[in-house]
Parts: structure tokens; C-alpha cells; sequence
């Protein structure tokens, strides 16, 4: 793509595509369109519409396609059944046909959503994954996987099925209320726990100008992220092992979503406030040494995340976590850290998990959300 500064490529058994990142790149979209398209359906939210759906829409007609547009509401509550019905009814509605291809432009719930319907379409049709958010910039729009939520577990509907393209526009990020940026960051500073220590203490010594949005810096995280994010998918596609260590801090950060119900925290605040949980249950199971726990959980912080999280109780939480993806045989399993860049996925003794849960929630007792 003319002009953009950055692109890493992500290489699967699941198709080989391009990651671009650049300042502007959303008035460059008619380049990775593939000749053989005969229309485009560009998905995005209500609250992003006003903002770029005209530009991108431009953008897309530049090819000489036809280009629809279907708006969502915006939320993670919208990420479920109803919603992927509504979108099934538009491209039928459209009569879209195998060589049609989506467009997601939004954040990870539409991300997630539209490339689970491009998966079931006609049994599977190409998209583009255009991230809005910085979190679905470094993590959720990487990788090919694809989901609803179940009223009893995020994600727990979906399918791998990687995108044809990633392009991600720097500028998209000025418009990000300050809140979202934390929540995206949870998801770089993960990257640096579990695979990288020395981009750990980049985002240590950066923290804040990643928060205020400084561009060198934010490109530079979001390209390591994505490179980093790129070497595990080509390893292990379809998450049979390594890739489960992107899952750093979710055990814990689904309950919390689920707990509160979904939309109630960001997923990147949950994730943020799950890793000094895992880091906590690091330090009990696998001796994570406690400095390291204590540069966790001052980053987490310094990036705007909660570091406290909602109090289930202990029963309540187990019954939450064992909705995750990673349990097998009934038995909960945890991404945890052997040393800053080290991770590893075990089980852990009940008992060690309450002594962590005591230690990280707040004292008042919230009920948990009915599903």
C-alpha cells in the first residue's frame, strides 16, 4: 500500500495477508480490494459512522465495486446472535454472492462479528479488517479468530477465519476518548509480560507518552504488538498450544465481563486488572519473583486500567472462570509467568486462586449479573 509506513505480514495455514500501518491509510483502501470482487459490504457501528463511514466508503468506490453500507448499534451487548442474524439478513437481502467481500470497520465487537459472518456466509467469504480501536489494532483484528457471545461465556461462538487484509490508520486514534486508549494499552503491555521483556520496559520507560498519544510512540507499539502477535499465529493458528498465551490476564478478565455483564467494563480495563491477578497467581504457583509482580501491576496502573477488581466471591468466580476456553476436563487453566517474557499455561490449586482473589477485589460483595 502507496505510503503507509509499516506492514508486517502474518503467515498461516489459513492464508498469508498484510498488516499495513500508517497515518491515512483509510483514503488507500481501494489497493488491497481484490480484482475479483464483485461488491463490498462495509459493517460499522453508530457511533463511528458519522465519523469515517463517508471516507471509507469513498475510499472502497474508488475500485469500481458496488459498496453497501449496514450500521450497527455500538456496544459489546450488541456482540451476539440477534445482531450476526442482522447482519446474515442484510447480505442475503443484498444478494451477495462467494466473491463478495466484507469490510469491518469498528473496533472488536465489530471486528469479531463481521469476520464471524464472513466465516458462515455461504460457508466462508473474504473481509478486510479495518481496527478503529487500538486494542483491536494491536490484538483482536490479528489472527483470524472470530466470535459471538453466549450469555454464559465470551466467544464462546466462532470460527478461525483470517482476514484478506489489516489496515490500520494511526489517525483513527485522535478520536478515542482516553479511556479506550487504557483499555487498548492493557493489550500491548500484555505483550511485553508474556513474550518480550525488553518491549515490557520500553512501555515501562513510555508509559505515558502512549497515554497522551505521542505518534512515534504509539506506532511503534502498535507495530511490535502486531509483530509479536504475527511470530504466534504463524506458529499456532488455531490456539492447540502456544497461542493460548495471548490469553494472559482473560481467565480472570472474562469473569469480569461476564460477572458485571458484558459492556459494563472495557475488555481491555478487565484484561488490564486480570493480569495483576495472573501475575499475583504467578508469584504463588510458579514463583514469579515479587519484584516482577509489583512492575506488573505499577504498569497496569501507569496505563490508566483498574488494578481492583469486583468481589463474586470465591465460588462465584470459579463458577465465572470456568466458562474460559482454556478449561479442559473441567479443570480451569491459567496463563501464568515464570519470569517477565516467560509464560506457560497450568492449572492452579483452588486454594491459591482464593488467596489471590482475597488480595485483588475490591470488599463489597457485588452480585453477579444474570445472564
Amino acid at each position: 500500500m502507496d505510503g503507509v509506513a509499516t506492514t508486517v505480514t502474518v503467515s498461516t495455514p489459513g492464508g498469508t495477508y498484510p498488516i499495513h500501518i500508517g497515518k491515512g491509510c483509510l483514503q488507500q483502501l481501494s489497493q488491497v480490494v481484490p480484482d475479483d470482487a464483485t461488491a463490498l459490504v462495509m459493517v460499522t457501528n453508530a457511533v463511528l459512522a458519522p465519523l469515517y463511514a463517508e471516507a471509507v466508503q469513498k475510499s472502497l468506490e474508488a475500485t469500481g465495486k458496488p459498496v453497501s453500507v449496514l450500521v450497527l448499534p455500538d456496544g459489546e451487548a450488541t456482540k451476539n446472535q440477534q445482531t450476526l442474524d442482522e447482519i446474515m439478513d442484510f447480505l442475503l437481502a443484498h444478494g451477495l454472492d462467494r466473491k463478495a467481500v466484507l469490510v469491518a470497520l469498528g473496533g472488536g465487537v465489530i471486528g469479531d462479528m463481521v469476520g464471524f459472518a464472513a466465516a458462515i456466509y455461504m460457508r466462508g467469504i473474504r473481509f478486510i479488517q479495518i481496527p478503529t480501536t487500538l486494542l483491536a489494532q494491536v490484538d483482536s483484528s490479528v489472527g483470524g479468530k472470530t466470535a459471538i457471545n453466549h450469555p454464559r461465556g465470551k466467544n464462546m461462538i466462532g470460527a478461525f477465519h483470517q482476514p484478506i487484509a489489516v489496515v490500520i490508520d494511526s489517525d483513527v486514534l485522535h478520536t478515542l476518548p482516553a479511556r479506550e486508549i487504557s483499555a487498548g494499552l492493557a493489550e500491548v503491555i500484555k505483550y511485553g509480560m508474556i513474550m518480550d521483556a525488553d518491549f515490557f520496559a520500553w512501555c515501562e520507560a513510555n508509559a505515558q507518552a502512549l497515554r497522551q498519544r505521542d505518534e512515534a510512540a504509539l506506532h511503534y507499539a502498535i507495530q511490535r504488538s502486531c509483530e509479536l502477535k504475527a511470530d504466534v499465529v504463524s506458529q499456532d493458528e488455531k490456539e492447540s498450544g502456544l497461542r493460548a498465551i495471548l490469553n494472559f490476564g482473560h481467565t480472570f478478565g472474562h469473569a469480569i465481563e461476564a460477572g458485571l455483564g458484558y459492556g459494563q467494563w472495557l475488555h481491555g480495563e478487565a484484561v488490564g486488572c486480570g493480569m495483576i491477578q495472573a501475575a499475583q497467581l504467578s508469584q504463588q504457583v510458579l514463583q514469579l519473583p515479587a519484584q516482577s509482580v509489583a512492575r506488573i501491576t505499577q504498569l497496569v496502573r501507569a496505563i490508566g486500567c483498574p488494578d481492583q477488581a469486583p468481589n463474586f466471591g470465591v465460588d462465584a468466580w470459579l463458577t465465572l472462570m470456568q466458562g474460559d476456553k482454556k478449561v479442559q476436563g473441567g479443570e480451569i487453566r491459567y496463563v501464568l509467568l515464570t519470569a517477565l517474557g516467560k509464560a506457560a499455561v497450568t492449572s492452579a490449586p483452588t486454594a491459591q486462586v482464593a488467596k489471590v482473589l482475597a488480595a485483588t477485589t475490591s470488599q463489597e460483595v457485588v452480585e453477579v449479573a444474570s445472564p
